[in-house]
């Protein structure tokens, strides 16, 4: 890639490559026109979700629209019940909307069987939370390996693979230790390790450094910058820490069950 990039560049300076063809190469490289060209991935059409209380009714969502496109890094950020892990969570195929559509790579979740939206997110989705939700006793290239059966992926890729998605957040040298020997940050960058694993379109995060200081939340920001380019994935993840959404493509804030 970084050959091919300096082959435009030097195209581009030459002074014998003509106007048009330097404005094909300028809108070829430029992200957000590609963008523009993709099919979202992820796409929220006018969803409310309430749940009932205490004998009432209580409205969580109220009337989302969004959009995700391929290798985006979309942010969901609000407070503690404003609404955007509910959100989260209907994006995954957990739980579904009591009005409205949402539709994954074209497939509308809410009409599929438990089954089918269950071997969706088992081949298609990774999902990371605030605790890890790693096993005490496994190493990490254990529980990333753990990852790759429960998805049916053939055995003789796990060794390879799980070492490849260690390697590639930064735990090549730290992928025999448990989780008790690691750190937070390299905790939460194992759990990102498992969730790629299986290679999905689409990574759901709830709050991946709601329990990180500033300087472990900025390496996972970099890792999921990284994995995004090296494993075509999508990213959408929620948050209330302002000091990352600077690295976001798209920032959806929300407010009372709303965008804002």
């Amino acid at each position: 890639m970084e050959l091919h990039d300096n082959l435009v560049d030097s195209e581009i300076q030459d002074s014998t490559v003509s106007e048009p063809y330097k404005e094909e190469i300028d809108q070829a490289s430029n992200p957000d026109i590609i963008h523009k060209s993709l099919e979202p991935i992820l796409e929220v059409r006018d969803v409310h979700r309430s749940f009932q209380v205490g004998g009432q009714s209580l409205h969580v969502l109220k009337g989302i629209h969004m959009e995700v496109l391929p290798r985006q890094l979309v942010m969901l950020k609000g407070r503690s019940g404003s609404g955007k892990t509910t959100l989260l969570n209907m994006l995954g195929g957990l739980d579904q909307p009591s009005e409205g559509e949402i539709l994954f790579r074209g497939q509308m979740l809410h009409t599929l069987s438990d089954k089918r939206r269950t071997a969706l997110r088992r081949d298609q989705i990774g999902f990371i939370f605030q605790a890890y939700a790693l096993l005490p006793l496994l190493s990490a290239w254990e529980n990333v390996e753990l990852s790759l059966r429960m998805a049916s992926v053939p055995p003789r890729e796990w060794k390879e693979r799980a070492a490849h998605c260690l390697n590639l957040v930064g735990l090549g040298k730290r992928m025999h230790h448990r989780p008790f020997e690691l750190s937070g940050g390299e905790q939460q960058r194992v759990a990102i390790a498992k969730a790629i694993a299986h290679r999905p379109h689409l990574l759901l995060a709830d709050e991946p450094t709601a329990n990180l200081d500033s300087q472990m939340g900025a390496q996972v920001m970099a890792v999921f910058r990284n994995i995004i380019e090296t494993e075509n994935v999508t990213i959408c993840m929620t948050t209330h820490d302002p000091t990352i959404l600077e690295v976001a493509d798209h920032v959806y804030e929300m407010v009372d069950g709303k965008f804002v």
